[in-house]
């Protein structure tokens, strides 16, 4: 019995170890599996994120060469815009800067002028910036106007105080001015367009001859009569003396 005992419990001893080894590489097979699958796990995780990162990158790359090609252009189109803002503010300042010349120019030539003594012709006489003469011979005024201009001059006009006294003090006659209302009854004008402002009308003067038919229209204006130096309207028809202006 004991011989029987000793023969089998060793082949029982060698079944459980081989058993047991067995279970054993099982296992260390099952890890290594379980091990290899979850490194292809993670390299399939790490792949997907290494190409997500690409595509990102990618995407991130395009879009800010598109921003940077959207500012290119427009910091381009600034610039150009500057650049013919710039060209169009140098031609003005040339020709500013070429008026301004042109015009200093100018003022000294008439400084120049105005240093020079300017004189009348012989029988004017000066007063301020005018020659004034006073006609020798009587007319209409229309005759004395274009006596005037063959002289290069005109029927004088009488703007102030200083020029009507002086202008009075030419003559103790009746003498023709350059005022007419001609165009429009009523509406006095100098020949040279130089509105109306000042007058020195002889008290209920102008009446236009006062309807009567033995004065006519009395269209032209004349300074001095018997009374005083003042004006008074008078038929254009009349024959007169003149005083013609001219400036120096």
């Amino acid at each position: 019995m004991e011989e029987i005992y000793m023969n089998v419990e060793p082949e029982k001893h060698l079944e459980l170890r081989t058993s047991t080894d067995e279970t054993g590489s099982r296992c260390s097979e099952k890890k290594f599996h379980g091990a290899v699958l979850f490194s292809g796990l993670l390299s399939v995780c790490l792949l997907a994120v290494l190409i997500g990162l690409i595509v990102h990158y990618r995407d991130s790359s395009h879009r800010l060469a598109a921003e940077l090609s959207a500012v290119k252009a427009n910091l381009t189109e600034r610039f150009q815009a500057s650049d013919g803002q710039l060209s169009l503010l140098t031609a003005e300042r040339d020709q500013l800067n070429a008026s301004l010349i042109a015009m200093t120019g100018e003022r000294n030539r008439l400084q120049s002028l105005s240093k020079q003594k300017k004189t009348c012709p012989t029988g004017w006489r000066k007063f301020s910036c005018s020659c004034y003469l006073l006609s020798s011979l009587s007319g209409s005024w229309e005759r004395g106007r274009a006596d005037c201009r063959a002289k290069g001059a005109d029927l004088v006009v009488i703007e102030s105080d200083e020029v009507q006294t002086f202008v009075s003090g030419l003559t103790q006659q009746p003498a023709w001015i350059g005022l007419n209302d001609k165009e429009v009854e009523g509406t006095w004008k100098w020949i040279d367009g130089t509105p109306l402002i000042k007058t020195y009308w002889v008290k209920g003067q102008p009446d236009n001859g006062g309807g009567s038919s033995r004065w006519g229209d009395e269209d032209c204006a004349h300074i001095r009569n018997e009374e005083n130096t003042r004006w008074n309207d008078l038929s254009c028809t009349a024959s007169l003396r003149w005083i013609c202006e001219k400036l120096l």
